[in-house]
């Protein structure tokens, strides 16, 4: 199990890359963000999944995201536009 630390930087890390890209971090990415190594970066992405936060997933099967809360690393019909750029989708 992931310690807490840990689980709160890649939390931190998701939300961040999302609100300034659009697009949420491959584990490899969240890993050199918080400078710990990939396989250890995957592991805390899938027990921060775990955690049961509603309207957090990765896709089937896979170690991408493709929901984490209030954004779709998906395209949806919900199109978030701020200040007239649109690189966001809600959930």
């Amino acid at each position: 199990m992931t310690e807490a630390g840990v689980l709160d930087k890649t939390y931190n890390t998701i939300i961040s890359r999302l609100v300034a890209t659009g697009r949420a971090p491959h584990y490899t990415d969240i890993a050199a963000a918080i400078k710990i190594p990939i396989e250890e970066a995957r592991t805390a992405l899938h027990d921060l999944m775990a955690v049961g936060i509603p309207g957090m997933w990765l896709f089937p099967e896979t170690d991408y995201i493709s929901s984490f809360a209030p954004f779709s690393n998906l395209p949806t019909q919900y199109r978030i536009v701020v200040g007239g750029e649109q690189k966001w989708f809600g959930q």
